[in-house]
């Protein structure tokens, strides 16, 4: 739905000190009921391609999914989009190391203080966690960067990591690299294998 697009980039100039009213505008007419604060694209990748494997258009439902650039602005997208603001329903992800800053949001907003879901360390473990190590190296192998992984593993920093951690420090490796295998490792999960976070982030809405 591109106008959900216009709205998400009104909100995101609003929050750069921007007008408001085009936001405003965009939220009546297109019914926008709800907003779901994310730390940047790849999340983005992950909860779409979840919404889609389980038939839902967020955007249609009037479900705005807003990448903020970092889990260090959500104060200000929450104050602007939540109860002090457009009034509308909150929810988000983030990880375990950022949730101070959603609870501080979410409080300053006037939100309901349980309104987001928090993974471990980042979504990407949960997502390897999930799908297993040797099901993430195929996946891997699968999308062409394999000889990629092995040239980043003989690096002498990996030495000391566990396999859990080189995959998941590979995937930030490259630009693009994160945001594509969000996606692509939610598509591989088992039905009953989203982690919980995703899970329940996507059921909540």
């Amino acid at each position: 739905m591109a106008e959900m697009g216009a709205f998400r980039e009104a909100v995101i100039g609003w929050a750069a000190g921007g007008p408001g009213e085009p936001a405003r505008e965009l939220a009546a007419r297109l019914s926008v009921r709800a907003v779901v604060l994310l730390e940047g694209p790849s999340d983005v990748a992950a909860l779409d391609a979840l919404a889609e494997r389980r038939g839902r258009d967020l955007a249609a439902e009037g479900v705005c999914v807003l990448p903020m650039g970092g889990a260090m602005s959500v104060g200000r997208f929450a104050g602007l989009l939540g109860p002090a603001g457009l009034g509308l329903r909150l929810t988000g992800l983030c990880d375990e190391a950022e949730r101070g800053y959603y609870a501080r949001g979410w409080e300053r907003a006037g939100a309901a203080p349980r309104g987001f879901f928090v993974c471990a360390a980042d979504l990407e473990d949960e997502l390897i966690r999930a799908l297993g190590q040797d099901r993430v190296t195929e996946l891997v192998r699968a999308e062409g960067d394999l000889r990629a992984l092995e040239t980043f593993l003989r690096q002498p920093a990996q030495r000391d990591r566990t396999a859990q951690r080189q995959l998941r420090r590979f995937l930030g490796t490259k630009k693009g690299r994160k945001i594509r295998y969000g996606r692509v490792l939610v598509e591989a999960l088992d039905p009953d294998g989203v982690p919980a976070p995703l899970d329940g982030l996507l059921t909540s809405l």
